[in-house]
């Protein structure tokens, strides 16, 4: 039984670092394209400089549940879960506003 509590664990948290590692690329991806703009991307430049904290925090949180998720107990599993699955949940969040805020209309 712990074994299986184990294996959903850290693919829950695996996904849940995906997700907030997918707002970190996403951010990075918006920088370069900004920087390239030169002074006609600084209004990108800013906001991507202010979501920084929003992105490293969650992927560090998600990458904290995956850890825990390596212990061999079934309440650090459970936590582990649980960091993993919010730290994806607020990335993946926080990816869909900045993608809302520059997706261009037709």
């Amino acid at each position: 039984m712990g074994a299986v509590v184990g294996i959903v664990a850290a693919v829950v948290a695996l996904v849940g670092l995906l997700a907030a590692l997918g707002h970190v690329g996403y951010l990075a991806m918006l920088n370069s394209a900004a920087k390239q703009r030169g002074a006609a991307g600084q209004p990108v430049a800013d906001y991507v400089s202010s979501r920084w904290k929003v992105a490293g925090g969650a992927a560090g949180v998600a990458a904290l549940g995956l850890l825990l998720t390596t212990g061999s107990g079934v309440g650090t599993d459970i936590l582990g879960m649980l960091l993993g699955a919010g730290g994806g949940l607020v990335g993946y969040q926080a990816l869909n506003s900045t993608r809302a805020r520059y997706r261009s209309q037709p």
